[in-house]
């Protein structure tokens, strides 16, 4: 095999690739020879053909097969004797001559064939000593705990039906309707048993307000208007009429916080059930103040690592990036102009973020690879096992679609090798704790903070 370089661009390269038809002609004769025991033909005992006979039935499908794993063999060697790394998958180009490629499955000629793509770059990383890092750290209260415990308590609120009782915030109610557009009744207007709680928003506005103040055995009907941005095309913007009988009004009751609403939730009472919320309190305060320090990690980590990025690679990135954008214009039925922000502005603004992401997606590539971080089979399994824990009753889908679609188990892979190169950043940088207030861990993200959550999310791709 001969390998020419034909053209260095920057991170672009193009090679030339070449076959000899001895080192072909040598493979087929392998194969050929490694078939005759296995073929029969009419005419022949079995493992007595002729190779020329074989060659002659055989030759032309079998050198075919040899052309393409050799194209696979050969370009794989090619990269790994250059040693480099591809930045995308390679372009290659065969001759277009169709007499040549016949001369070649004739094995009376060299094959050759061109190959383009992009380097990753080489780069220096940043030594992990020289960065410095804040870890927020927020003590958890007692009233913190008391709050937590009465959301819980609101959340684990009973209903007792009740036949005198007007319908108010928080009532549950068990309803039949029928609903009709211009007199006439409309597919998935019509039900029976229904219910909901008032106050949650769970109908189309004004479907709530109608049913205030019903009592168990009422009729009412309630004239409402569908939201233009409805899920359903023909009801959308359509008002409708609905005729509902409350067939049951069930007033709340918020439990007694005491040992045996502590016991409800799984705890041995409610000093216990107080240890539990703490420790989960702690836990969801730690996450925060390690996707702060985080974000502040990747933008250390973006400004001192400057070096050529593949183009096709932010490329790919801006593409994907401002598809969800218009993509979310367009199911909003809006425009650039009705958000008061330019086009162009918003392209370079977002081909910044592309730079940005793919540069942090080498990085930390870069650093897990040269450090030898890997993802185990036990931590796939324990990912794909949560995954799949938040879709109840579908589990074996969900199994399937990991199983049956590309690239999909890369997804879960990214996000724990990049948790494992963060961790490994943070061992060595210098990491100072500061002691804030809840309200100050929980501060929303300003705009730059914002950017920055783009690059936590993109270094989870670009790691993968």
């Amino acid at each position: 095999m001969q390998i020419t370089e034909t053209s260095a661009d920057g991170l672009k390269r193009e090679i030339q690739v070449v076959l000899s038809a001895q080192e072909l002609a040598e493979r087929r004769d392998k194969r050929l020879d490694e078939l005759k025991d296995t073929v029969q033909i009419k005419g022949f005992r079995k493992g007595k053909v002729p190779a020329a006979h074989l060659k002659k039935v055989y030759g032309r499908q079998l050198m075919a097969e040899i052309l393409q794993d050799a194209v696979d063999e050969s370009s794989k060697k090619a990269l790994d004797d250059r040693n480099e790394r591809p930045a995308g998958q390679p372009k290659i180009d065969f001759p277009e001559d169709e007499k040549f490629v016949e001369t070649v499955i004739e094995g009376q000629a060299d094959f050759s064939y061109s190959m383009t793509y992009e380097i990753i770059p080489k780069f220096d990383v940043v030594d992990f000593s020289t960065l410095e890092l804040e870890r927020l750290v927020a003590d958890v209260e007692s009233d913190e705990i008391d709050k937590a415990i009465q959301q819980l308590a609101e959340r684990n609120v009973t209903h007792e039906p009740s036949e005198t009782e007007g319908a108010a915030d928080g009532f549950k109610l068990k309803i039949d309707f029928v609903g009709t557009i211009d007199g006439e009744a409309f597919e998935g207007g019509t039900a029976e048993g229904i219910e909901l709680v008032m106050g949650q928003g769970g109908f189309i506005p004004g479907f709530e307000d109608g049913l205030m103040g019903a009592k168990a055995g009422e009729d009412r009907t309630l004239n409402v208007t569908f939201p233009e941005d409805y899920q359903v095309e023909t009801l959308k913007g359509k008002a409708a009429v609905f005729a509902a009988k409350v067939t049951e009004v069930a007033t709340p009751k918020e439990p007694e916080i005491n040992d045996e609403f502590a016991v409800t939730l799984g705890a041995e009472n409610l000093e216990k059930l107080r240890e539990m919320v703490s420790e989960q309190m702690v836990r969801e305060y730690e996450q925060v103040s390690r996707m702060k320090m985080k974000r502040v990690l990747l933008d250390q980590l973006n400004e001192k690592h400057d070096f050529e990025l593949p183009p096709t690679l932010v490329e790919s990135e801006f593409e994907g990036i401002w598809s969800q954008v218009t993509q979310r214009l367009e199911q909003e039925g809006k425009t650039f102009e009705d958000e008061k922000k330019n086009e162009a502005e918003q392209r370079v603004e977002f081909r910044d973020v592309a730079e940005r992401r793919v540069r942090l997606g080498l990085v930390l590539g870069e650093i897990g690879e040269s450090n030898k971080v890997e993802v185990s089979q036990d931590e796939l399994r324990q990912a794909l096992f949560q995954e799949a824990q938040q879709y109840p009753g579908q589990a074996r889908e969900v199994y399937e679609f990991y199983e049956k679609t590309p690239g999909a188990i890369a997804q879960l892979r990214a996000p724990i090798f990049e948790d494992k190169v963060i961790d490994l950043i943070v061992a060595d940088a210098k990491v100072v704790d500061k002691k804030v207030s809840v309200e100050e861990l929980a501060k929303p993200l300003d705009e730059d903070e914002a950017d920055e959550a783009e690059a936590v999310d993109a270094a989870k791709d670009g790691a993968a």
